[in-house]
């Protein structure tokens, strides 16, 4: 019972981190570059530039995710006493 009433949380958890790794990325890349980061929609950028900012954008949006959903994980267990998913990675 306690995994379904996560998914609310999961789910605004989600939308907090892309909205906080969009601005993340936005301000480190800023810092990089004066120019808007390049994508793959665009015609005459160079590829190396393109590639750093897809793989910097990638590692900043997994590594909010990742954090956004372990402290609501945290969060739901302090509140309900039940923890939403495994306690431990399964052995290999």
């Amino acid at each position: 019972m306690g995994k379904l009433l996560f998914i609310p949380v999961s789910i605004v958890a989600g939308l907090l981190a892309g909205v906080v790794s969009r601005k993340a990325f936005d301000q480190i890349w800023g810092l990089v570059d004066s120019d808007e980061p390049p994508e793959s929609k665009h015609r005459d950028v160079p590829w190396a530039k393109m590639l750093a900012a897809a793989a910097l954008q990638g590692a900043i949006f997994r590594g909010v995710k990742a954090a956004t959903d372990h402290y609501s994980r945290r969060a739901f267990a302090r509140t309900t006493g039940t923890w939403p998913g495994e306690e431990r990675p399964e052995p290999e």
